[in-house]
């Protein structure tokens, strides 16, 4: 298993990105929350995945730049735990939803719980 964040991994598609908020139905872990929706995909992908920080709670870049890359980190990390049981491809969006700073020990942990939470929707 390769711990990769390709590009033909990230959600990009604003026709996927529509349907994703339209369609899609989220699971939450405070302060960590995960919409998705399945659809269709080139090639053998399984997963087109996004993330995002909200101006609402933090102002400067400089922050939201952080909490992203810290998602993503967590998403690269614990993927295998999505790929694993995946039947179909999904587009998912991933959102941090809190003003509350929370450390990368803390936020992969609650992103496992948030992937087995979402393996058991599914």
């Amino acid at each position: 298993m390769s711990f990769t964040y390709p590009k033909h991994e990230k959600l990009k598609s604003q026709k996927q990105l529509d349907l994703l908020f339209s369609e899609g139905k989220s699971v939450s872990k405070y302060p960590l929350r995960l919409v998705f929706a399945p659809v269709e995909l080139e090639h053998e992908e399984k997963i087109k995945f996004g993330v995002s920080v909200s101006k609402k709670y933090f102002k400067k870049a400089v922050d939201r730049n952080y909490y992203k890359r810290l998602l993503r980190e967590c998403y690269r990390l614990n993927k295998s735990i999505l790929l694993d049981n995946l039947d179909k491809p999904y587009a998912m969006m991933f959102f941090y939803q809190s003003k509350e700073a929370m450390t990368f020990a803390e936020m992969n942990e609650k992103t496992v719980q948030l992937f087995e939470k979402f393996i058991k929707e599914i």
